[in-house]
């Protein structure tokens, strides 16, 4: 049966966008049919990160308004076959979004893909709501940050209050990613540590992104960072949400600071 997943958070910039893609492709690598769906109406990244902004010919709203059939938007990709993106439009405004409509290509991207992975724009305004509307489950993407905190708790009420399934008294299935983990500042107190984001946000964790060059270069490369360096740090953590999206049970690890052979020699005087 197929799943709708919104990838959401109530700052900007914490890392929803790669997280899709992300995700996407692990899912795609593992056999899943994956579309993965933009709904930042106005400022489309999704399809730069996945290397298809040269091929987008018809998005989102084209599909909404009628303009463009769904198999006309949708963009396979290259590397993946089970993998494609249906990219939002870079021209429109967020009003051209409904509520009908984008109920109506949920659908019928259900009946084609086991994942319809909705990425969602930052915050709470419409493309926000209309993105999580018709989720299954939902990944919460944060910092470990105070403000970045703060608006996931708010994102995680918004959830439980004006999804389609809250309307019908049901629960939406909700994970917490932690992404730009830095052990070293959470050692020093410049950033939460894990527990503390646990504490304050109370879902189960999914997994933990940690702080790498690996995924700023894969973005600018236009490939998911499950693509491109797939033995990366991030890549495997990605791997690892993915496979607990899909029910598999693994253990999270905390990312610790990696010690030069210097530091763990004078460490071991020390002891």
């Amino acid at each position: 049966m197929a799943k709708v997943l919104v990838v959401t958070s109530g700052k900007g910039g914490v890392g929803k966008t790669t997280s899709t893609a992300a995700l996407g492709a692990a899912l795609a690598q593992a056999g899943r049919s994956v579309v993965v769906v933009d709904f930042d109406v106005g400022l489309r990244n999704l399809d730069l990160v996945m290397g298809a902004e040269r091929r987008v010919v018809f998005d989102l709203i084209n599909v909404i308004q009628g303009d463009a059939r769904l198999p006309q938007a949708l963009i396979r990709d290259k590397r993946i076959e089970t993998l494609h993106l249906l990219p939002a439009s870079q021209t429109r405004d967020k009003d051209a979004l409904t509520q009908e409509g984008v109920a109506r290509v949920i659908a019928e991207l259900k009946e084609k893909f086991d994942w319809v992975i909705c990425d969602s724009p930052a915050g709470i305004e419409k493309g926000a709501m209309l993105a999580m509307r018709n989720a299954d489950i939902a990944v919460v993407v944060t910092n470990p940050e105070v403000s970045s905190v703060r608006d996931s708790d708010r994102i995680i009420g918004m959830l439980d209050a004006k999804t389609a399934r809250a309307e019908n008294g049901e629960r939406i299935e909700k994970h917490l990613l932690v992404t730009r983990y830095h052990p070293a500042r959470a050692a020093r107190g410049e950033m939460l540590k894990v527990d503390d984001v646990l504490e304050i946000l109370s879902i189960p964790l999914l997994g933990i992104i940690p702080e790498s060059e690996d995924v700023l270069r894969s973005s600018n490369i236009g490939a998911p960072v499950t693509l491109h360096a797939p033995e990366s740090a991030p890549a495997r953590a990605y791997f690892d949400a993915a496979k607990r999206l899909q029910g598999e049970t693994l253990p999270i690890a905390v990312p610790e600071e990696r010690r030069g052979l210097m530091s763990k020699l004078f460490g071991r005087r020390v002891a």
